[in-house]
């Protein structure tokens, strides 16, 4: 399923909607693919998630759709709960710092 980010309130983007679901426990689906959308949140559940599973997502939108309209800061400044918080996308892409540490030999 794709959504569009038109009816978010108060500015809310769809990366801080998928930053946000962190703080619920998920991994942050796939935004702004496909392209044709404006704002696309792409929803790619297998057929391995139990249906409480996607229950337990759709309750987590809405709760994050609710803060959206009466606490739109704690929603754009989110995740709260993760190890880093958000990166500087841009300056990332343009400095990335790519480290590669390998094993130690096995003798």
């Amino acid at each position: 399923m794709v959504f569009c980010d038109k009816e978010l309130p108060n500015g809310v983007t769809t990366l801080d909607l998928a930053k946000r679901l962190i703080d619920y426990g998920f991994h942050p689906p796939t935004v702004y693919f496909p392209l044709i959308v404006h704002g696309a949140l792409m929803i790619e559940p297998t057929e391995t998630e139990p249906m409480e599973e996607l229950d337990r997502f759709v309750e987590a939108v809405r709760a994050i759709l609710e803060e959206a309209r009466d606490r739109p800061d704690l929603v754009k400044s989110a995740p709260h709960a993760a190890y880093r918080r958000r990166l500087d996308e841009v300056a990332a892409a343009r400095n990335p710092r790519l480290t590669y540490k390998p094993e130690a030999s096995r003798g």
